[in-house]
């Protein structure tokens, strides 16, 4: 998500810097060896974005137009970057920040790496409605041109964890926003960047756990009952075992921040729709995963022939309807009965249920919640990671996917 290039000598401060953090971490607050986080969607009344006066057919209204703005996103096949906006994201991550603590509320985005909270004093800023400690003040561009600009500071990091106990980490890297300008609005404090480089939240943290680099997030399904969260667990715990797991390797290029993977193509059913109908490969690394985008997002060309299929194994007329277009729905009271898509990693096969592939943004209708993009490069988004226990192995270099309720693992 992030420019990279506008970072210059800033980030390379920024890597020197992420080393310098201080784990302070007792036995007691690592509980049988696992750390975790809750993540709370944005919608729940423990989100500041929650809105009690909204009503149910409002909230559909608005993710409905947060989904709908993906139809148009391109990415270079050489910079993978989706449409990065505040209002994109779905699952928000709390954590403390300052001493005493200062609760900040962030998007957790696996597709960036810098953890930032807006600031004051505050120059040119999108107006907020809490607003952390004055701290201090750096440049960090996304791809629809959103800005955020202040300066790298060091602070000690509390967090909530699974054995009741706050957990604080000292010296922890973020960036501390005095001019911010795009997409992002008065509800959001911030975006927590979790990629691959050492300045992300979840390098931080997993450097101070002496564990080894590895991470796990179980997402709720969308229109779960908002006062069951997900989750993001560290240390040993976040090892995804058990014979039904399926792993495929991580895919090194030339931007660590991705978490980038093969998909060589997906099954509607038993019919087979290769990545690419050109070659009988699939470029290595050709999708990412991302927890901040909601929507699988495929290149057209792929998109064109895999929702024909779907199309054709859904004994279902779609909706005719101007404000839907151009994405596949079908009315229905309830989700539809609708195909197994099997996503063919390299190696790990994924089976995606309706509840995956399927999202309702608008009452009685139900969507295909996978879009088009121009470019070479795909998102596996937010909605088909639901109800899967996912692990990041950054030592063992392997994403390994396990079908679980995620509702049920508190």
């Amino acid at each position: 998500m992030a420019d990279f290039d506008h970072l210059g000598l800033l980030f390379s401060i920024v890597i020197a810097l992420s080393f310098v953090s201080v784990a302070h971490i007792s036995a007691a607050e690592v509980k049988n060896g696992r750390f975790s986080i809750d993540l709370i969607h944005r919608d729940s009344p423990k989100s500041p974005l929650y809105n009690p006066s909204e009503t149910p057919a409002e909230r559909l209204d608005r993710f409905f137009r947060r989904f709908m703005s993906f139809s148009e996103a391109s990415i270079s096949p050489n910079t993978p970057e989706p449409p990065v906006s505040s209002n994109n994201g779905e699952y928000l991550m709390k954590i403390s920040i300052g001493t005493p603590p200062f609760d900040v509320y962030g998007i957790y985005d696996t597709g960036s790496d810098l953890m930032w909270t807006q600031c004051l004093p505050c120059l040119s800023c999108y107006k907020q409605k809490t607003h952390p400690q004055k701290l201090c003040d750096f440049s960090y561009g996304y791809g629809d041109g959103s800005l955020a600009q202040g300066v790298i500071a060091t602070e000690t990091l509390t967090l909530n964890s699974n054995s009741g106990q706050p957990t604080s980490i000292l010296n922890i890297v973020f960036g501390c926003g005095h001019n911010n300008s795009g997409t992002f609005n008065e509800n959001e404090m911030g975006l927590f960047g979790t990629g691959g480089r050492p300045l992300s939240l979840t390098s931080q943290i997993m450097s101070t756990l002496g564990s080894g680099r590895k991470f796990s997030q179980c997402l709720v399904p969308f229109r779960t009952d908002p006062s069951i969260t997900s989750k993001i667990i560290f240390g040993p715990e976040a090892e995804v075992s058990g014979s039904d797991v399926v792993s495929t390797p991580l895919v090194t290029k030339d931007d660590p921040t991705y978490y980038f993977v093969t998909l060589d193509g997906i099954s509607v059913g038993d019919k087979l729709f290769p990545f690419s109908s050109s070659s009988p490969m699939a470029t290595k690394g050709n999708v990412f995963i991302d927890a901040g985008t909601p929507p699988t997002l495929l290149p057209r060309d792929f998109y064109n022939r895999l929702v024909q299929g779907v199309k054709e194994a859904i004994p279902m007329e779609p909706v005719q309807d101007p404000d839907l277009q151009p994405q596949l729905c079908y009315r229905s009271a309830t989700l539809i009965d609708g195909p197994i898509l099997t996503a063919h990693f390299d190696g790990a096969d994924v089976q995606l249920k309706p509840l995956n592939t399927f999202i309702s943004p608008k009452e009685g209708v139900y969507c295909f919640a996978m879009q088009p993009i121009d470019g070479d490069t795909g998102i596996f988004g937010n909605f088909v990671q639901m109800n899967f226990l996912i692990g990041f192995d950054l030592d063992g270099k392997k994403v390994s996917f396990k079908a679980v309720d995620c509702t049920k693992q508190q």
